[in-house]
């Protein structure tokens, strides 16, 4: 980053010249463009890391919600397979259960 350069036969007593304030100057702009380059660099790493871990996250999301949609099905074809079985054992307790549910749902849709 920072570069020193050692100046010739020059002790620390001696007047600081213009030229030697020019060349620190240039000296500092090289190293803030050199920093400016290695931040730009940075950040471009840094978004293209996020891209990627938030890519894998919605990923993950979706073979989640993928597997939990599977297991709902399933265990809905479950319930319509009981319920489809009880109604085939006894046909007439289950016209009754639904004709009381029917009057229930009636009688609070009404209000």
């Amino acid at each position: 980053m920072a570069t020193t350069t050692a100046k010739s036969a020059k002790g620390p007593g001696d007047p600081v010249t213009t030229e030697d304030l020019q060349a620190d100057i240039a000296r500092l702009k090289e190293d803030i463009a050199t920093l400016t380059r290695q931040l730009a660099a940075t950040g471009e790493q840094s978004v293209k890391t996020a891209r990627r871990v938030a890519a894998e996250g919605v990923e993950q999301l979706r073979t989640q919600g993928e597997a939990t949609l599977a297991d709902l099905r399933s265990g809905a074809r479950d319930l319509e397979a009981q319920i489809g079985e009880a109604v085939r054992e006894k046909p007439v307790t289950s016209l009754a259960i639904a004709a009381g549910v029917g009057f229930l749902f009636a009688l609070l849709t009404r209000r």
